[in-house]
């Protein structure tokens, strides 16, 4: 039944013509909406898999599978789907990090399109009065907005590791925002918490309020053609009809003077980003951070995302407790222990490599591990803020420059205003890609919060991210710290990418969004598949609890979680745990997608079964196990 919807799937996803605006117009006068097709969280088969958190873009990517592209043209092919489907967590205006498999050659590769602080950004935007600009004033505002980063993302992943053109893989995204989808839950429920700042927005309000000022209904048919007409011009011109022209116009201007409504109730501060800051960007090839876990070969993410490296040291610390020769709580305390530890050093040390020099060594070292273990105590919970290690000790060149700089920004680590921890929970979405070939795709995509900066650009129908606020404030404008803005800049992020290799041979794939809860979730998952020999899905499905190095020593946990045994124990040790969200209703930590890699060479693809109304896996030959 499966193989059925699928054929018939490839007509409907791919048959898209075109190439001038006069052609899209009346292509999209008479597309007709993309039907939803069944939701399953778990698929096995040949061929190739995908999954998602929405079931029109791992169709989308398992249709460039079966017409013969490869794991990185299905990546890009859904993430462009999300863009209309899920449009508050990936899209255009924003960026993300891809970690490749290239299976010919057995090495793994890394796409950083992460978004940059444009040229005029400097960290004193960020003050006002001698103080950080609060947060909520500079989530919804132009001067919050990187340079984009996702379509040279998309066009350096293709042109290298690709099969297909930015033309063929953008045809089932035209064909979702032009012919629309139904409207489900979470679209509704994500559009209806942003709704009182989409209203700021006169070009947000036309995309995302049709409705006299209120979110599409679920059931009903959401378009958005502006959205369309954008992916046809970058499908016809490539990235500079993206970064130069009127796109590139639009963008510069939208930010400048955003585009506020008759009776706005408060004023948005405007961006400081030029047309040469478009131009001029550049995604950035970069290694993985490899390191080893009980036999295991991790491949992650490096800076300036924190999330490959925390992974590996919170899971270097892990290593030297045998978790089959205790109970499940007392490998969780020092799960939760570790992650303390992980992030008390990322958040000192981490940044953009060609602003910092990040002592990735050291945080990888396993010596530096059994150091930092040592401040765990097995019988009680750490109740404050963990200070940072020092792994500059550990480098193979511990003369390396700037050493002083970073110690001394770790002893002032207590002065932080950080705004990606404080933050409320934000979205993002993952990818998951495999193909016949045994090419492996894991993306992580974002504009950061729910909704990026709520600023739809005018007539071009995607919102504009708001990374910059992952940048770090001191509440000292002169303290030093590695991720305080700069021109040019990308801040850190959280996102975590992670392939897992057995022997030289992968064995998993996953990632998740989150915010900052990212590093844990991924984290966890691990130690569910690894250490607990839970089934992927088991290890996805489970209760989640996130320590991230909190001053008070409150863990997010969910609530499955918080009613559980483990839980209990660990209360005796001392943990406290909170809601997993400052939002009523939302209990989620996380939202993961994953492959593993059968013995047999099939492949098993998983996605959340209910977390944000639950994902969708597909194969593109489906097999019994």
């Amino acid at each position: 039944m499966r193989r059925l919807f699928l054929s018939v799937c490839t007509g409907l996803l791919l048959s898209v013509a075109c190439s001038h605006d006069k052609a899209a117009s009346a292509s999209a006068a008479s597309a007709s909406p993309v039907p939803t097709p069944p939701v399953t969280p778990e698929a096995t088969g040949r061929g190739g898999a995908a999954a998602t958190v929405d079931v029109r873009a791992t169709a989308a990517a398992i249709e460039l599978l079966k017409g013969g592209g490869n794991a990185v043209d299905a990546a890009v092919a859904a993430s462009a789907v999300l863009g209309v489907t899920d449009p508050y967590s990936c899209g255009i205006g924003g960026g993300g990090f891809m970690v490749i498999y290239l299976a010919n050659e057995k090495r793994v590769v890394t796409v950083d399109h992460r978004e940059t602080a444009p040229r005029a950004m400097h960290r004193e935007l960020f003050y006002e009065n001698g103080a950080p600009i609060p947060f909520p004033e500079l989530l919804t505002s132009g001067l919050s907005a990187g340079v984009p980063g996702m379509v040279r993302g998309w066009e350096a992943a293709l042109s290298r590791y690709g099969t297909r053109g930015l033309n063929e893989v953008l045809q089932p995204a035209i064909r979702v925002a032009e012919g629309g989808f139904e409207v489900d839950q979470t679209f509704f429920e994500q559009t209806s918490r942003n709704a009182e700042r989409f209203k700021q927005f006169s070009s947000t309000a036309r995309v995302y309020l049709p409705a006299d000022g209120k979110p599409t209904p679920v059931g009903s048919l959401f378009t958005n053609p502006d959205m369309g007409k954008t992916y046809r011009r970058v499908a016809e011109g490539g990235s500079q009809a993206f970064y130069q022209g009127e796109i590139a116009q639009a963008i510069v201007d939208t930010l400048a003077k955003p585009p506020m409504a008759p009776g706005a109730p408060r004023k948005v501060r405007s961006g400081v980003m030029q047309l040469s800051d478009l131009r001029d960007y550049e995604a950035r090839i970069r290694e993985p951070v490899q390191s080893t876990y009980r036999g295991y070969t991790i491949y992650g993410m490096g800076p300036p995302t924190s999330g490959g490296l925390a992974v590996a040291e919170a899971l270097n610390i892990l290593e030297g407790d045998d978790p089959a020769s205790m109970s499940r709580a007392d490998f969780l305390h020092r799960y939760l222990e570790a992650s303390r530890l992980s992030f008390a050093d990322r958040t000192v040390y981490v940044a953009d490599p060609e602003y910092v020099d990040v002592p990735t060594a050291g945080l990888l070292s396993k010596d530096f591990a059994a150091e930092r273990r040592k401040a765990i105590d097995p019988e009680k919970a750490t109740l404050h803020e963990s200070p940072a290690g020092n792994p500059f000790a550990y480098q193979q060149d511990p003369s390396s420059p700037r050493t002083a700089d970073a110690l001394s920004a770790a002893m002032s680590q207590t002065a932080l205003a950080s705004l990606d921890l404080a933050a409320p929970d934000r979205e993002t979405t993952h990818i998951t890609t495999a193909d016949k070939a045994g090419n492996i795709v894991t993306y992580t995509c974002t504009i950061e919060f729910e909704g990026g900066d709520g600023i739809v650009v005018p007539g071009y129908g995607f919102l504009l991210n708001n990374e910059l606020t992952d940048f770090d404030a001191p509440k000292n404008p002169a303290a030093p710290h590695a991720n305080v803005p700069e021109p040019g800049k990308r801040p850190r992020s959280s996102i975590t990418p992670t392939l897992v290799f057995k022997d030289g041979v992968p064995v998993l794939a996953l990632g998740s969004p989150g915010g900052s809860t990212i590093i844990t979730t991924v984290l966890q998952t691990l130690v569910n598949y690894l250490d607990f020999h839970m089934t992927l899905l088991e290890a996805v499905a489970a209760p989640r609890v996130s320590q991230r190095n909190s001053p008070d020593g409150v863990s997010q946990a969910e609530p499955e979680f918080r009613a559980s045994p483990e839980a209990a124990a660990l209360k005796q040790k001392g943990h406290v745990f909170g809601n997993a969200s400052p939002f009523p209703g939302l209990n989620d930590i996380g939202a993961v997608t994953a492959i593993r890699v059968n013995p047999d060479g099939t492949f098993t693809a998983v996605a959340e079964p209910k977390r944000r109304g639950g994902g969708s896996a597909m194969v593109v030959e489906g097999t019994a196990r």
